[in-house]
C-alpha cells in the first residue's frame, strides 16, 4: 500500500498492556487493537493484502478498543438486511467491505478459505488488556531519582520492574521496598498491600493524582564470594 516508510521501534510483549500503549500503534504499518479484554497486533494481516478498501476498517481500529464490534462470545455483531433478509455486519466502516467478512450479497469470487478470520485468529493476540491500571512512584534511594508509571493491576512486581528497566536498565540490582518492607516480586501491588485508592478518591471527588504510592529501590551492592 502506498505510505512514507516508517521506523517502528519494537515494543517489549507482556502479559498485560495498558490503553495508553495499545493507543501508540495507531497506523498501518504498526497496527494494533484490543477487543473483549485482548491485545492484537494486525501489522502482518493489513500487509499481506494490497485491497485498500479490504483493510481500511482494521487501519481505522489502529491503537484503539473496537470491543462494540463483537458480542460477548467473540462473533461480530449482525443484523438482517431489509433487502435480502440476509445476516450481515452491523459495523458502519465494514460497509465497503473488510478482510475476511463475507460480502452482503452472494458472489462467486468470494473465498473462504483462508482458515479462522482475524478475529478469531490466536495468533495476532500478544496479551492482555489491563482491566484496571494504576499509578506509581519508583524512587531510587542511591541516585535520588523518582519516575512515575503507569503499570497494570494484574502484574506482578517483577512485572512493574521490566517496566522500570526503561529508566534503569540494572533494575533487577536494586532491592525493591515499600515503607521499609521488602516486595514479594512474584504479587502484584495489591497483594502487597499496597491498595488501589482511585474508588475512594472518587467518592470524595478528589483527582487520582492526589497520591501515588511509592515503591523504593535500594541498590543491591552485595557480592557473592568466590569459591
Amino acid at each position: 500500500m502506498d505510505g512514507e516508510e516508517i521506523e517502528i521501534e519494537e515494543a517489549p510483549l507482556r502479559r498485560y498492556y495498558t490503553p495508553a500503549e495499545v493507543s501508540i500503534h495507531n497506523h498501518e504499518q504498526d497496527c494494533w487493537a484490543s477487543w473483549l479484554g485482548k491485545v492484537y497486533n494486525l501489522t502482518s494481516l493489513i500487509a499481506q493484502f494490497e485491497e485498500v478498501n479490504a483493510v481500511k476498517p482494521l487501519i481505522s481500529a489502529a491503537g484503539r478498543d473496537i470491543s462494540d464490534w463483537f458480542e460477548p462470545d467473540g462473533e461480530l455483531k449482525t443484523m438482517i438486511d431489509s433487502e435480502t433478509g440476509l445476516r450481515v455486519p452491523s459495523i458502519e466502516v465494514f460497509a465497503n467491505g473488510c478482510v475476511h467478512v463475507p460480502p452482503p450479497y452472494p458472489t462467486s469470487n468470494w473465498r473462504n478459505d483462508f482458515g479462522p478470520p482475524w478475529w478469531k485468529d490466536s495468533t495476532y493476540c500478544i496479551g492482555s488488556l489491563s482491566n484496571k491500571t494504576r499509578m506509581i512512584r519508583v524512587i531510587n534511594t542511591l541516585s535520588n531519582q523518582e519516575h512515575v508509571l503507569e503499570v497494570c493491576s494484574e502484574e506482578t512486581i517483577n512485572e512493574v520492574m521490566a517496566r522500570y528497566t526503561k529508566f534503569n536498565k540494572h533494575a533487577d540490582q536494586y532491592i525493591w521496598k515499600r515503607l521499609g518492607k521488602p516486595l514479594e516480586m512474584d504479587k502484584t501491588l495489591e497483594e502487597n498491600g499496597i491498595a488501589d485508592q482511585d474508588v475512594t478518591f472518587d467518592q470524595l471527588d478528589l483527582p487520582h493524582s492526589t497520591y501515588y504510592p511509592a515503591l523504593h529501590i535500594y541498590f543491591n551492592n552485595y557480592q557473592v564470594p568466590k569459591t
